[in-house]
């Protein structure tokens, strides 16, 4: 993995909102693309355009923009058999916590679901993973890698804790042996990803949004929960080297008060037990931005990486060049600026009808942030990048 040896380098967490061509192409079908050839060139275009404008943006670690998937998580039902969908279950709201009952009205804004209309993957049978999505998404993001002028690319995961996160276990005999399971399946894709030399990036989002929900039964429950799912995820990752692999956590990329959100010095360390060489999480959100005082206290580990957000999906405002060098020299006065990787909060489209913000601001955005980190630079180490 790249570090920030010589300048501050930028990337981001992921999920970029797609062309029309793949929005609609993406509207026409339910299951398998009705052309699989027109899907399959449309893909490797668009793949290969996203990675241009990256890099033309000035984002250093890029990736493929998640456009292989149609969600950020549960789009492993489409790589992962096992799995069986009937009606029922519950509503993403139902794991907002407090802020569901404080701001009604806003989430019913947010969350239109019908509960009549909602539905549940149970798991029924054994496990299995299919590998042909994540090796064409692989092909796709180093073909476009070949023309462009950047430090690295990665592709982003969903871990055993966030994937699924509303299935039901009806096969395995307990919920440690069906989240191993998962794990398990979930593997293989990390290790091709891995194995292609690209950078695997563990998106876990869930880790942080069940907080508030579990910690009303009590602290404990919330540890048993999460400590399972990060040693899952520890053993999905084995044997693949730690400076290979990025950890994302953030606290939920809907536009909500995020009053309930988990404290970072509340899960930081279980943050910090995840085999990752380098760990992602919001810090620029008004919610979240004085939460660079927690790695005052809490070391970050020799050899690893900070990616803090400085960047934020929550908000059309554009950050301004300085405001980012600002976010990005104190997270380096405190980790070291060799440990520092500027990044974004979360992804600016978690699936594939998601704008968190319209296309234009976000782009503004990418290159605020590598105008901030050309500052950081500067007042870093003495001179231009």
């Amino acid at each position: 993995m790249r570090r920030s040896e010589d300048r501050i380098l930028t990337t981001h967490v992921g999920s970029i909102a797609r062309p029309a061509a793949m929005l609609e192409m993406a509207s026409q079908r339910l299951g398998p693309p009705k052309d699989p050839e027109g899907y399959a060139r449309l893909l490797r275009q668009s793949v290969a355009a996203v990675v241009s404008r990256q890099a033309a943006a000035g984002i250093d670690i890029v990736n493929d923009g998640e456009y292989g998937k149609s969600s950020w998580a549960n789009y492993v039902l489409e790589r992962v058999s096992g799995f069986e969908l009937r009606p029922g279950g519950k509503s993403p709201r139902d794991w907002l916590g407090r802020d569901k009952d404080r701001f009604k009205e806003v989430v019913d804004l947010e969350f239109k679901d019908n509960p009549g209309t909602l539905m549940q993957h149970v798991c029924t049978s054994a496990l299995r993973y299919r590998p042909g999505d994540v090796q064409r998404d692989v092909d796709n993001l180093k073909a476009a890698l070949a023309g462009v002028n950047v430090a690295e690319g990665f592709l982003t995961v969903v871990a055993p804790g966030s994937a699924v996160f509303n299935g039901l276990n009806e096969f395995y005999g307990s919920e440690r042996e069906y989240i191993f399971a998962l794990a398990e399946a979930l593997r293989e894709e990390y290790l091709a990803i891995s194995k292609a030399g690209l950078v695997v990036q563990v998106d876990d989002a869930v880790l942080a949004n069940m907080y508030d929900h579990l910690v009303q039964q009590s602290p404990q429950a919330y540890r048993k929960w999460a400590e399972l799912r990060v040693e899952a995820l520890n053993h999905a990752l084995r044997d693949i080297p730690e400076d290979r692999v990025r950890y994302h956590v953030c606290f939920g990329s809907w536009h909500l008060p995020h009053m309930s959100d988990a404290p970072l010095e509340d899960i930081v360390d279980l943050i910090l037990r995840v085999r990752a060489g380098a760990y992602s999480v919001e810090a620029a959100n008004p919610r979240h931005e004085h939460e660079w005082r927690v790695w005052q206290k809490v070391k970050l580990p020799p050899g690893k990486i900070l990616i803090p957000g400085v960047i934020t999906h929550h908000i059309t405002t554009v950050e301004h060049p300085q405001v980012v060098a600002d976010r990005i020299v104190r997270f380096a006065n405190i980790v070291g600026r060799e440990n520092v990787i500027a990044g974004s909060d979360c992804g600016f489209a978690q699936a594939d009808h998601i704008q968190r913000v319209h296309p234009s601001v976000m782009w503004a955005k990418f290159e605020s942030l590598a105008q901030g980190a050309r500052l950081a630079t500067e007042e870093l180490w003495g001179r231009k990048a």
